[in-house]
């Protein structure tokens, strides 16, 4: 089934919209100590864990990099999540890698924190369920009361802390390593409790994983890196099949949809950040235009039949309908596909210290053009690095925020960077049930933030 070429493996990287940084670069990022950084569920939000703490990044805007929070409560951060945006971020600190804090960083309170009997790898949220993962054991609690709702014991090694988290609260999907010598997921119901199925997706160890918005398709790459795989969920048929490379093995750093699921980026520790066009290719099509390369197509799908399964499946495979060129090469990085100012971006943190915002081509893909660079710290010199093209880019301005939960209901409506608003325990629902539907509705729902996730307490696992 695999077609991705043999040679010896790299070494995991964790995935999915997190980055954790060994060789810090010289400049601010070494200064500040630069450790990890996340984007959050809806992409409006660039989380940056440091040697002194965290920041919390407002990305809604092109021109201007906005620093929400400055965290200080505890140092050498190497996890830090934010809640789609809201004031709940989870963080862990080298310090004590054991124990999960969360805060209310709009209160400057600490809602709880629990304790693990081994080191905390990797933390998923969404608005029902956070998911901490350990090496060989997955906790899964209530978001609303931190209620542990169920323990996942003698999952295979996952040393790098692999997992994925359906962001879309009526269907949270959990992925995570299935064998710890092949591709094999594990699709859990985090909302039933219970396994939903297996995926054989490859023969190679996994490497990143991610879920579209509404938790309907999964996307994966082994740790050879070349082949990436997208399955429907909940039933786990291959829908999608797309080639990185094939002159040498990669580790895939990070694995991002858009909004519409309609593209998939993939990053890694390479120069080259690919785009992939998820689209079905119609007979009828081919018929209708009758060009050179759609013949040739054709030759080369008969011939696929007398080839080898390797060849074959390799000659199905699509390739980057879009790239970026980095002007790095070896730096660990995370990429997210998102809509700013109503274009279509790709926005690429990387641990020099920098985020990087491209456009994107949506019609014609190819290479996307850097508009913006930001610096993610200040050191005495200008923090925005703007290209000539886009300084004269008539953009409309956004339009104002609605609450937490509108902006959560309607992903392509912008949150403010200056109002944050969440969902509260007064807004319809009681301590540890599911949020109402009727908080979703189309219209905005004004809700008190004051009563926002309330202290919890201490507690051990």
């Amino acid at each position: 089934m695999e077609t991705e070429d043999r040679m010896e493996t790299p070494d995991r990287l964790e995935t999915r919209d997190r980055m954790e940084t060994q060789d810090l670069p010289e400049g601010p990022a070494a200064d500040r100590g630069f450790i990890c950084a996340s984007f959050n569920q809806d992409t409006t939000s660039l989380s940056v864990g440091t040697k002194t703490g965290y920041h919390l990044f407002s990305v809604t805007a092109v021109d201007k990099l906005d620093c929400i929070h400055e965290g200080v409560e505890c140092s050498d951060v190497f996890i830090v999540e934010r809640l789609f945006s809201s004031s709940l971020v989870v963080v862990v600190s080298l310090s004590l890698p054991r124990r999960m804090n969360v805060y209310h960083f709009k209160k400057g309170t600490e809602i709880c924190n629990y304790s693990y009997s081994n080191d905390i790898l990797s933390v998923r949220l969404n608005r029902q369920r956070l998911v901490v993962c350990l090496e060989e054991s997955i906790f899964i609690h209530n978001i609303k009361d931190m209620k542990l709702l169920k323990t996942l014991l003698n999952t295979p090694t996952n040393p790098s802390g692999l997992c994925a988290l359906s962001v879309n609260h009526s269907n949270s999907y959990l992925a995570y390593p299935g064998s710890a010598t092949n591709g094999e997921i594990t699709i859990y119901d985090a909302n039933n409790l219970s396994t939903v199925t297996l995926i054989q997706a490859h023969d190679s160890p996994l490497a990143a994983l991610t879920f579209n918005p509404s938790g309907t398709k999964l996307a994966s790459a082994s740790e050879k890196g070349t082949v990436i795989r997208v399955f429907g969920i909940p039933e786990g048929q291959r829908l999608y099949e797309f080639r990185r490379g094939m002159k040498r093995y990669v580790s895939i750093s990070s694995l991002s949809f858009s909004a519409d699921a309609q593209f998939l980026c993939a990053s890694s520790n390479t120069e080259t950040v690919h785009i992939f066009k998820l689209e079905q290719h119609s007979p009828s099509q081919d018929e209708e235009s009758p060009t050179w390369s759609a013949y040739v197509g054709k030759m080369f799908t008969a011939a696929s039949t007398y080839l080898p399964a390797q060849v074959s499946d390799m000659m199905h495979q699509d390739r980057a309908f879009a790239t970026v060129r980095l002007n790095m090469f070896g730096l660990k990085n995370i990429c997210a596909l998102a809509t700013i100012q109503k274009l279509p971006r790709l926005l690429v943190a990387s641990s020099d210290g920098f985020l990087y915002i491209y456009n994107v081509d949506p019609q014609d893909g190819g290479e996307c053009v850097l508009v913006q660079r930001h610096r993610l710290f200040d050191s005495g010199e200008e923090q925005v690095e703007q290209s000539e093209e886009d300084k004269t880019e008539d953009v409309p301005p956004q339009p104002a925020s609605q609450s937490y939960a509108a902006t959560v209901a309607l992903p392509s409506t912008p949150p403010s960077a200056t109002t944050l608003m969440g969902y509260s325990e007064d807004g319809g629902a009681q301590k540890g049930d599911v949020i109402p539907e009727h908080e979703f509705a189309e219209s905005p729902v004004c809700l008190d933030d004051e009563n926002e996730f309330p202290p919890v307490g201490n507690q051990s696992n």
